[in-house]
């Protein structure tokens, strides 16, 4: 088997490769695929639906642009939503959409850190301090993980489950030490999204303090040292995520190389972004900052559903149109269910808030907007379905 290591590297570069061509054909088919980047470099990936406040339904979304940056000062005057295959209109004020940064719902990152000897010295102060400093520049509301990758026998550690406060965090941060022999990178990373993955719950009913929406930030070389878990199945478990988990890395390992293509290739198939040191480390703190950003800058489209009560799912589409006036829009799908929640106090108090923010339509006013190319006798007036 020895001719078979020696070509292992080879042969999952050809199986990213691959990968990476399917994603840009399914990016060219159309104006934009759904939950992918468009040919312009214009995207949004709806990553949560929750109907817990029904008829108010939030949706979640994550919009970029070409370096995947989120796309600012968005407006209902950009997004597009129909329920069931019927566009609102936006004249009505039915929806509003809000960036996750002002709002009380958390995020959590898990902070996964590389261990390894080789890292000592600079490097790893500097990738301590950005650890320290992602902690420091979070909201009060969000919440963090460490994950070391070590000596251990699984090749890492949970130094510390989900915490809000920062000098808890930042005890764990102080006792690390790069005294690893090995660095698993893979087996880290899969473990990290298992814990992103347990952390998401079902529909909430309150807005405050609940996690809507997990990242993993890497911090280190890129390198892997014999992963149980190969790159490639690493790969193919980002792609299959139902919840999507984007990954940040940080690379400290100087100049261009293998390890830090690993960090790209794993970076790009999550739609999240890479971020290399160099030997300076002068743009650290700018790189923090710009994942905090990017991780705070989620769209919250909250709109009334006037379907009833029927326990069922249905189905919603939001399109943004980016650039303003470009007359392009990109779409994304998703599903919500049509339920009735208890009626709890502080359901009823949130409902009442979102109420005056949305207030329902008259019986006679119209809900939707009229396209003339619509098929005859598919378009009922009022708000009914």
């Amino acid at each position: 088997m020895k001719w078979w290591n020696r070509l292992r590297p080879v042969a999952e570069e050809l199986i990213i490769l691959a990968l990476v061509l399917i994603a840009v054909l399914a990016a060219n088919i159309g104006h934009a695929a759904p939950g992918s980047v468009s040919p312009q470099g214009y995207g949004l990936k709806i990553f949560r639906v929750e109907s817990g406040l029904y008829p108010f339904v939030h949706v979640y979304m994550r919009t970029f642009d070409q370096e995947m940056n989120p796309l600012v000062n968005l407006n209902v005057l950009n997004i597009g939503m129909m329920v069931e295959g019927r566009a609102y209109d936006p004249r009505k004020k039915q929806y509003v959409i809000q960036p996750l940064r002002g709002r009380e719902e958390a995020t959590r990152s898990i902070l996964v850190l590389d261990t390894n000897k080789m890292l000592k010295g600079a490097d790893f102060e500097a990738m301590v301090r950005a650890a320290a400093r992602f902690i420091d520049a979070k909201r009060p509301q969000d919440q963090v993980a460490l994950l070391a990758l070590d000596n251990s026998g699984e090749g890492f550690t949970v130094l510390s489950g989900f915490d809000r406060e920062p000098s808890s965090l930042g005890r764990r941060l102080a006792d690390l030490q790069p005294r690893a022999d090995k660095t698993r990178l893979y087996d880290g990373i899969a473990a990290a999204m298992q814990m992103a993955a347990s952390a998401m719950g079902g529909d909430s009913s309150s807005e405050v303090g609940y996690a809507v929406s997990t990242s993993i930030v890497v911090l280190g070389s890129g390198r892997d040292d014999d992963s149980a878990i190969s790159r490639s199945d690493l790969m193919t478990r980002i792609s299959g995520l139902t919840i999507p988990t984007p990954i940040y890395a940080l690379g400290f390992t100087g100049t261009e190389g293998r390890d830090q293509r690993n960090l790209q290739a794993l970076v790009k198939n999550s739609f999240g972004k890479y971020y290399p040191m160099g030997s300076s480390h002068d743009t650290l703190t700018r790189s923090i900052e710009d994942i905090q950003h990017v991780m705070q800058n989620d769209y919250v489209l909250t709109f009334r559903s006037y379907i009833p009560v029927d326990g069922g799912r249905h189905n919603v589409k939001v399109g943004v149109e980016y650039p303003t006036g470009s007359g392009v829009m990109y779409y994304d799908s998703s599903s919500f269910e049509a339920i009735e929640p208890p009626t709890f106090p502080r359901i009823l108090e949130a409902q009442t808030r979102i109420d005056k923010a949305i207030p329902a339509l008259g019986k006679d006013e119209e809900l939707y907007l009229k396209n003339p190319f619509a098929p005859v006798g598919t378009a009922p007036s009022g708000t009914k379905n």
